[in-house]
C-alpha cells in the first residue's frame, strides 16, 4: 500500500510517501510546499493543491493521511492551518484519493510510543523506522512521514485483527 502523508501548513505544507509491504515501511518521497506570506491567500491555496496533485499523479498513493489542525498556544494559526488542511483533502478528493485524518497525538503515539513525543523524537522514529541514513528535512516533510506511518499502522492492524479500515466523520478508529 502507498500512503501519501500530509502535514498541512499554509506558509509549509509538508508531505511524505511511504509503501507498507510485509509489515514494513519504506520511504519513497518526500518534500514540503512552500508559500509566500505576501501572496494572496487564494494563490497561496491553489499552490497547495497544484504541489500536492503533481505528488499524487506521480506517486499514485492507494490512500492518504493528514494530521488534524492543532489549537495550541497560538490560536491564530488555526485558520491559516485550517485553510492548508482543506486544500490538501480537495486536492486528495479530486484524484479520488481516501483521506484518513489523525490528530498530532495520534501521530506521535503511533510513532514514537507516546503523544508527549517532542519533533526531535518524531524525526528520530521516523528516521529508524524508514530506515532512512538521514533526518527528513524540514520538519514539515518528517511530520508527514509520521503521518503517513501512523496510517500504514493502523491499516495493518485493522487487517491482522480482522477489521476493516472504516473512516467515520472525527474518528479514525472507529
Amino acid at each position: 500500500m502507498v500512503i501519501l502523508g500530509i502535514d498541512p501548513g499554509l506558509a509549509n505544507t509538508g508531505w511524505g510517501v511511504v509503501e507498507e509491504r510485509l509489515g514494513s515501511c519504506r520511504c519513497r518521497a518526500y518534500g514540503c510546499i512552500h508559500t509566500a506570506a505576501d501572496d494572496d491567500l487564494a494563490q497561496r491555496l491553489r499552490r497547495i493543491v497544484d504541489d500536492l496533485a503533481k505528488a499524487i499523479e506521480r506517486y499514485q498513493p492507494d490512500a492518504a493521511a493528514i494530521e488534524g489542525v492543532y489549537f495550541g498556544v497560538n490560536v491564530r494559526s488555526a485558520i491559516p492551518t485550517a485553510h492548508a488542511r482543506g486544500a490538501a483533502l480537495v486536492a486528495c478528493s479530486l484524484a479520488g484519493v481516501e483521506v484518513g485524518e489523525y490528530t498530532p497525538m495520534q501521530i506521535k503515539q503511533a510513532v514514537v510510543g507516546t503523544g508527549a513525543a517532542d519533533k526531535r523524537q518524531v524525526t528520530y522514529m521516523v528516521r529508524n523506522l524508514l530506515m532512512l541514513d538521514h533526518d527528513p528535512k524540514p520538519d514539515h516533510a518528517a511530520d508527514a512521514l509520521a503521518c503517513a506511518i501512523c496510517h500504514a499502522n493502523l491499516v495493518r492492524t485493522r487487517a491482522l485483527t480482522g477489521g476493516a479500515y472504516i473512516k467515520e466523520k472525527g474518528n479514525p478508529y472507529s
